[in-house]
């Protein structure tokens, strides 16, 4: 990183986490020419991810939106790791680690040794408190939220969330980097859920107590907001596609952070990640994802 008239300019990203999040902003990120460092405490996970990273790029070309050329260039400039403090020396650190506030702050505490002076840290978190996470590491100012939409390669919205005490240059250096993924940012303020979850987890929450209450089954509701309100996937169907357990901590986040009842959780909700129904990852969540074809469970 060079820190030039213009500012920042980052070259080399670490991207902590593996899962579903981590590899599409590494694919996004080596695909607009930056060198990816990816890092996973399960070497397992890293080779799953380096997986899906060659299907999902394969799939690009196949489709003509990148060529051969472009897509192994991409695939050279992704490392991966299990050790995290091999991530210090990069320009930016995006965190898209589990989404429970404790682990964060390990990764972050774990990375602090490691750390470049002139490292920019980020989290995808989709809902904790960015000046929280900010105040606990030694550089505030040079910390963001940086929240990807899932599937990342696919979807063209990220959130930038500055914490109280992020830095202009800071802000300005991570509008670029979404400007060169050819996405596109929204600002929004560091208060619970945002502005996309701040609106969308409560509205899979009031489809959960609409089922609860029996206003509709889980056809029918979803039925509904696809064809009457021109959704693409039904509120419960996309609560099983997001993870309900997802759905149920930014729940909870949105209920302890803004002290209102009306983000009280559904208790249908709270019912189905207690059985470990938590959408399509577990097989079951509204629906039943075992078969040919999902089915409702309710």
């Amino acid at each position: 990183m060079n820190s030039r008239g213009n500012g920042m300019e980052f070259q080399s990203v670490g991207v902590i986490g593996a899962g579903q999040m981590g590899n599409g902003i590494a694919h996004v990120l080596a695909l607009a020419g930056y060198r990816v460092r990816l890092n996973d405490i399960s070497a397992d996970a890293l080779q799953a991810a380096r997986g899906k990273i060659e299907k999902n790029t394969a799939r690009q070309v196949s489709k003509g939106a990148i060529d051969e050329a472009t897509r192994a260039a991409a695939l050279d400039r992704i490392a991966t790791t299990t050790e995290l403090g091999e991530l210090g020396g990069c320009d930016l650190v995006i965190e898209a680690a589990t989404e429970r506030e404790a682990i964060k702050d390990a990764i972050f505490a774990g990375l602090a040794p490691s750390l470049a002076e002139h490292t920019v840290l980020t989290t995808n978190t989709s809902s904790l408190s960015i000046t929280r996470l900010a105040a606990k590491t030694d550089r505030p100012e040079r910390f963001m939220g940086l929240h990807f939409m899932n599937p990342v390669p696919v979807m063209k919205l990220v959130e930038l969330i500055r914490g109280i005490a992020t830095s202009d240059e800071t802000y300005g250096a991570l509008k670029t980097v979404v400007d060169r993924l050819g996405k596109t940012a929204a600002s929004a303020e560091d208060y619970p859920a945002f502005i996309v979850n701040r609106i969308l987890i409560p509205m899979i929450n009031e489809a959960a107590y609409a089922l609860y209450e029996g206003v509709g089954n889980v056809a029918s509701i979803d039925a509904s907001m696809k064809l009457g309100a021109n959704h693409p996937m039904g509120p419960l169907e996309l609560g099983d596609f997001i993870g309900l357990d997802t759905c149920l901590s930014i729940m909870n986040v949105l209920h302890e952070g803004l002290a209102d009842t009306k983000y009280r959780p559904c208790p249908l909700l709270v019912k189905y990640v207690e059985a470990g129904w938590v959408g399509r990852k577990a097989g079951r969540g509204f629906y039943d994802y075992r078969g040919e074809t999902p089915v409702p469970t309710r």
